[in-house]
């Protein structure tokens, strides 16, 4: 893949990768969705994920929820993939730039773009979507966090928040057309933001349990890993937070079954 880089890409992205700077606002807490914190959810010692090797992981863990988190960039090589993204990345228009909410379309309040492997489709919010051919920058991300998590991914979600009004509200990423128990990886740039899960039976006026939102703040260069069975018990969202001026890019690798 060498031969499609230019010079600047190759030597940030594939080079050695840098010593992993931990951020002081990367932490995990329980809480509500207005930054309330309450306590930390229980974390496992990182010997006990034998599969995840290399740099630091943090592991997160609650009732169905199965995450795994490290920063995988330095703060130089997640600067020049940042910009590399910004400059290159596509973004939807027009008719794809809106989303389905029960039944009424909207403008997304974000960007949003595709790539993959030729001949996926992938379906979410009323929308079906063709990803693009593989671009360098986006291949090499892909390729750093299959190196270390031995986990092989087709597509990728692109969605670009430009500060902190844009936003992405409570879902699951459970559609039809993910590979049964693949883990998606969530890799971002730019902005720190805060990251929310809520558990499904948490949700509304009148919930069947009551278990506390599950808060983490993703940094720059950083890898999340939502495993099985997370998804499935829990959602997650970005809120609006007004005081973030700065924008980020988030990165969700999936493994999609082409179809038959």
């Amino acid at each position: 893949m060498d031969r499609f880089l230019g010079k600047e890409v190759q030597g940030s992205l594939l080079g050695k990768p840098e010593e992993q700077e931990q951020s002081t606002e990367e932490g995990a807490t329980l809480g509500d969705d207005k930054g309330h914190t309450r306590k930390r959810p229980r974390t496992d010692p990182p010997g006990n994920a034998t599969h995840l090797a290399g740099p630091s992981w943090r592991h997160i863990r609650a009732e169905g929820l199965d995450c795994d988190y490290t920063v995988l960039f330095g703060k130089a090589e997640a600067d020049e993939i940042f910009r590399q993204l910004e400059e290159k990345v596509e973004y939807f228009t027009g008719a794809l730039a809106r989303v389905q909410v029960f039944g009424k379309w909207h403008s997304v309040p974000r960007k949003q773009a595709t790539y993959g492997d030729a001949g996926l489709t992938y379906t979410f919010s009323g929308l079906t979507l063709s990803p693009k051919p593989w671009i360098p920058v986006l291949e090499c991300i892909r390729d750093r966090v299959s190196g270390l998590t031995g986990h092989t991914f087709n597509f990728v979600l692109v969605n670009r928040y430009k500060d902190g009004c844009d936003h992405i509200g409570e879902h699951r990423d459970d559609e039809r057309e993910l590979a049964p128990r693949s883990p998606i990886a969530s890799v971002s740039f730019g902005a720190c933001r805060d990251f929310c899960f809520r558990h499904k039976d948490s949700r509304g006026k009148n919930p069947r349990q009551k278990l506390e939102v599950v808060r983490l703040q993703l940094a720059h260069g950083s890898l999340l890993m939502m495993n099985p069975p997370t998804n499935a018990h829990w959602y997650h969202s970005l809120p609006v937070r007004k005081k973030v001026l700065a924008p980020r890019v988030n990165l969700t690798f999936r493994k999609i079954l082409p179809k038959k």
